[in-house]
């Protein structure tokens, strides 16, 4: 895994882990890694991937059985596609909407070049 700025390299590992989910790689009511594994694999300190397990907690997307590990939840791609959705509708789309203004790209546009690229 490769991190890239500004995102803080959390908020990187979360969106790894849920893009697994909504991908179907990790799946409802699974094991996550323990935080050491994930730590070594993605060659992180393990306090960053306890922050990564801590925000997922928080969207409620994971949760923790004490001396057990980390578990998604068992509607976990539900909830995971919900807090995707809200987070892109929030913070991804109004740059968006900016972008195409200052560029004069009209809404039809989008959506035929959305067509294109379905086929």
């Amino acid at each position: 895994m490769e991190f890239k700025q500004p995102k803080a390299i959390y908020v990187q590992i979360a969106d790894y882990l849920l893009d697994n989910i909504l991908s179907g790689e990790i799946k409802g009511g699974e094991r996550l890694a323990s935080v050491r594994e994930l730590a070594t694999s993605v060659q992180v300190n393990p306090n960053t991937v306890v922050r990564s397990y801590n925000y997922l907690q928080e969207q409620e997307i994971i949760y923790q059985q004490r001396g057990i590990g980390y578990f998604v939840v068992d509607d976990g791609l539900q909830k995971t596609r919900a807090f995707r959705r809200k987070r892109f509708f929030e913070q991804f789309l109004p740059d968006v909407f900016k972008s195409m203004d200052l560029l004069g790209i009209s809404m039809e546009e989008i959506v035929e070049t959305h067509k294109k690229q379905k086929v």
